[in-house]
């Protein structure tokens, strides 16, 4: 990964972070830990050993999923945010604000691995406009969801 600066965090905009420094490895983790975390069929992750990592709103609520190992997420939203073991910290990679850049190299808990995961990229996709049924309740959806950067006016301010 590139030496340069990251930022992410959850999906209300309670907890954000910073990474200054390379990123590690990248991974897909499948163990049922990581489903159970991630409420999921697999959690993608990167460390951040060599990094800095500095919370820069709030900070994650921890669960000691086992005698290594707590994981972070958001209180107020339930984000999946850290995997925290003896060696080392790694972040969520859709907690980035630009996850696209952070492709994983290696599968990790294969033997707990979905056995339909790797038929997904077969099924039929469409964008999510496409659906005709929604469209008319999509069109009027309003995200309360924080925006992919850092912004000092969060929550937003109500305006009528």
């Amino acid at each position: 990964m590139t030496d340069s600066t990251h930022t992410g965090g959850c999906q209300c905009g309670a907890v954000r972070f910073r990474v200054k420094g390379p990123l590690g490895d990248a991974s897909v983790c499948h163990c049922r830990m990581c489903q159970k975390a991630a409420g999921n069929f697999y959690l993608p992750l990167v460390s951040v050993r060599s990094a800095k990592l500095t919370w820069t709103r709030g900070a994650p609520k921890r669960f000691q999923s086992s005698n290594f190992v707590k994981r972070g997420f958001c209180g107020d939203c339930g984000t999946p945010l850290t995997f925290e073991a003896p060696d080392g910290v790694a972040l969520a990679i859709a907690a980035f604000d630009k996850p696209q850049g952070i492709v994983p190299k290696m599968q990790w808990g294969i033997e707990a691995k979905v056995p339909y995961v790797d038929h997904i990229p077969n099924l039929p996709g469409e964008d999510t406009m496409a659906d005709q049924d929604s469209a008319s309740f999509l069109a009027r959806l309003v995200s309360y969801q924080h925006p992919d950067h850092d912004t000092t006016e969060w929550p937003p301010k109500e305006r009528g």
